[in-house]
């Protein structure tokens, strides 16, 4: 029980530095409010910013994919409580948020920059995909996603819960509403730096990597329901005129 109550601290923990690095993430990318940011603060070096900017991404990166393979999770579990193998994911990644927040070096060259009613559309844009993201982990299970799930239901001594394959929603649109809504809220900037088109650019790549490895286990675990849905859903980009649409 002690070990149990542990675990759950640790969850609630982790839920909650996540729960402090989404807003911060929101007002750090479109440069909200703080005294610094990703074009916020001073400006090094260019070679030296690269350099670091992409070192802080792609240890981000690497995480991210790593740590959700099926292997590495069979694997991770033979050191740590299964109850708390998605809270350390959670939190591994929401520390390594806050190291590119800390560390980020911002490029100041303008890449384009709009002021006036397509200013406030691409800032507009910009919030629909942060909700987008959001309303994407509801619709799914936003708990389990990020952990808590697991460490209360090992508090009550009950089973790992086994999620059904569903679509709803925004799932049925793309099938993958988060990274949809992650990228119109990159990209969705009335004044693109080239600090934050290299951001945009490598978290691009890292999403379209990350997407076609997660397909690959998505169909492992759930079969030909889900290659009927991959067949009759687009990835990320939205039918505009309808089309098939994959199984509920």
């Amino acid at each position: 029980m002690i070990g149990r109550v542990a675990a759950l601290i640790y969850g609630i923990a982790s839920y909650f530095v996540f729960f402090c690095s989404f807003p911060y993430s929101v007002a750090f990318i479109g440069n909200y409010f703080l005294p610094e940011s990703m074009d916020v603060g001073p400006e090094g070096g260019l070679a030296p910013s690269i350099l670091i900017d992409v070192v802080l991404l792609g240890l981000f990166a690497v995480q991210h994919s790593v740590m959700a393979r099926p292997a590495f999770k069979r694997w991770w579990t033979t050191i740590i409580p299964a109850s708390c193998e998605r809270s350390t994911y959670v939190l591994i990644s929401s520390l390594l948020q806050i190291l590119i927040f800390w560390q980020w070096r911002p490029i100041l060259t303008t890449i384009w920059l709009v002021d006036g009613w397509p200013a406030a559309m691409l800032t507009a844009l910009s919030c629909i995909g942060w909700l987008t993201a959001l309303t994407s982990t509801y619709l799914i299970d936003h708990f389990e996603l990020f952990g808590l799930r697991q460490v209360f239901a090992a508090l009550s001594g009950a089973a790992a819960r086994v999620q059904p394959f569903k679509t709803p929603l925004l799932y049925r649109l793309v099938r993958h509403p988060l990274m949809l809504g992650f990228l119109l809220a990159f990209w969705a900037a009335p004044h693109m730096t080239a600090g934050h088109l290299l951001f945009a650019v490598m978290t691009t790549g890292y999403i379209l990597v990350g997407v076609s490895l997660e397909e690959r286990d998505l169909v492992a675990e759930f079969g030909e329901s889900y290659e009927r849905y991959r067949r009759g859903v687009p990835m990320l980009i939205p039918r505009l005129l309808g089309g098939r649409r994959g199984s509920n």
